[in-house]
């Protein structure tokens, strides 16, 4: 695989809250600055190659949804995986990387948020995303207990993933959220999938979530699933272990200081 030419990009912008980093306008500003320098949440592909492309098939249609200026897209390309579409809700971020990659005739890029996709159902073999989700989860600061307006949010995103995947097709989530916070959300009979899951990393296990539709949930997973409607409970906290991520997400996150669970 040919790498993602190494750039220093300037200092990056950091938002001045968490709430912040679901606002569009500090995304825009910060790829206004930042520009298509690929920058990485949890790693490049090469941290978790040999667990994803065991989820790839060649000749599968990708959407990767937030895209930002990670070099995902492009390092997929480079791997031979050649019908990629690439989506943010930043028009900046988007004009940035359709300038950068456009000798790569595969990629396509659109402005478009994950919440509402104008694609037709089952427009996909694969949709892929990468800290999209835990970005829309930067306010909840016991994850044990999610807010209403944070399950609503995932619930919205989810239901347009599972709508645009065709029947067979695998939704990859790629994230610092462990199982028994992470795995509820996805275990919804609605969604029409089965859900497994593989980590990597060390020190800091990231985890590789992998939802194949048309495929039932297990029991186990049909009643973690049922949890994340039941009464709020209050596990007793315990510290998490942090990782030198190179954009620092994790210790940016209040989520990280505040959560209560046992880290993988």
């Amino acid at each position: 695989m040919e790498e993602e030419e190494e750039e220093v990009p300037r200092r990056r912008q950091l938002p001045d809250s968490n709430a912040r980093y679901r606002d569009r306008s500090f995304w825009d500003s910060r790829y206004q600055d930042e520009g298509a320098a690929p920058a990485e949440w949890f790693g490049g592909l090469e941290r978790f190659r040999e667990q994803l492309e065991a989820e790839l098939s060649p000749g599968d249609r990708i959407l990767v949804l937030g895209c930002g200026n990670s070099a995902l897209s492009y390092n997929l390309f480079q791997l031979g995986y050649t019908d990629i579409t690439s989506i943010d809700y930043s028009p900046i971020c988007i004009a940035s990387v359709r300038d950068r990659y456009a000798h790569c005739p595969g990629l396509h890029w659109a402005v478009m948020d994950a919440q509402a996709l104008t694609f037709v159902d089952g427009s996909f073999d694969v949709v892929l995303e990468k800290g999209t989700l835990d970005s829309m989860m930067v306010e909840e600061t016991d994850p044990w207990n999610v807010s209403s307006e944070a399950r609503v949010l995932l619930d919205q995103v989810l239901t347009e993933v599972s709508r645009v995947l065709r029947p067979g097709g695998r939704f990859i989530s790629i994230t610092f959220a462990q199982p028994h916070f992470r795995k509820r959300h996805y275990a919804q009979p609605a969604y029409g999938w089965s859900v497994q899951y593989a980590t990597y990393g060390s020190g800091f296990h990231y985890f590789i979530y992998v939802m194949r539709k048309g495929e039932e949930l297990s029991p186990s997973d049909l009643a973690l699933g049922q949890s994340l409607h039941l009464p709020p409970r209050t596990p007793p906290p315990v510290r998490y272990l942090q990782d030198p991520d190179s954009e620092n997400f994790l210790s940016a996150i209040d989520l990280i200081h505040h959560a209560k669970g046992r880290t993988g």
